[in-house]
C-alpha cells in the first residue's frame, strides 16, 4: 500500500511547490508537521467515515484538504460534484467507479483521478468491500480560480 503513496505524494508536493513558487511564501500559515490517523479528525456518516489530516492554508495553497475516506459497498459520500479547487483522489484498498465529466470508468487500488476546477468528478464503492480513497484539494495562492464555463 505505501507503494502506492509514492505518485499521489508527488503529485501533490509538486503542486505545493509549484503554489509556492508562484505565491505568496511570506505569509505563514502552518508549520512542517507528521499528523498520525489518531491525530486526525474523525468523521463518521452513513456512507463510511473521513479521516481530515489537514484543512488550512500554506504558503502557496489555499482552501486544502487532505484526507481519507473510507466507502461502505454501494456508498458514495456526494453524488458527483464540481468546485473551483483542483483535487486529486487515489484509491488505496477496494474497488468502484469514477465519475468523470459524464464518463464513469473502473477504480482498483493504485488508480489516481485528477479532477481540474469545475469538472464534474466523484467515485461510488461498487465492490464488496470497503473502498479507500486519499484527497488532496487546493487552490494555488497568487493564481487566479479559473472562471466556472456556462452549462456547468
Amino acid at each position: 500500500m505505501k507503494s502506492n503513496l509514492i505518485p499521489a505524494l508527488t503529485f501533490a508536493f509538486v503542486a505545493f511547490l509549484a503554489g509556492w513558487v508562484l505565491g505568496d511564501r511570506h505569509s505563514v500559515s502552518t508549520n512542517s508537521a507528521v499528523i498520525s490517523r489518531d491525530g486526525a479528525g474523525r468523521e463518521v456518516a452513513e456512507w463510511g467515515h473521513f479521516y481530515t489530516y489537514f484543512n488550512q492554508d500554506t504558503y502557496g495553497t489555499k482552501d486544502v484538504l487532505a484526507g481519507v475516506a473510507v466507502l461502505k459497498p454501494g456508498r458514495q459520500i456526494h453524488p458527483p460534484h464540481l468546485h473551483a479547487e483542483e483535487e486529486y483522489l487515489m484509491v488505496l484498498t477496494g474497488s468502484g467507479t469514477w465519475h468523470l465529466n459524464g464518463e464513469e470508468f473502473p477504480a482498483t487500488a493504485g488508480d489516481m483521478l485528477y479532477a481540474a476546477p469545475w469538472d464534474i468528478h466523484g467515485i461510488t464503492n461498487s465492490g464488496t468491500d470497503s473502498l479507500s480513497f486519499v484527497v488532496w484539494k487546493w487552490n494555488a495562492k497568487g493564481m487566479a480560480v479559473p472562471s466556472k464555463v456556462s452549462g456547468q
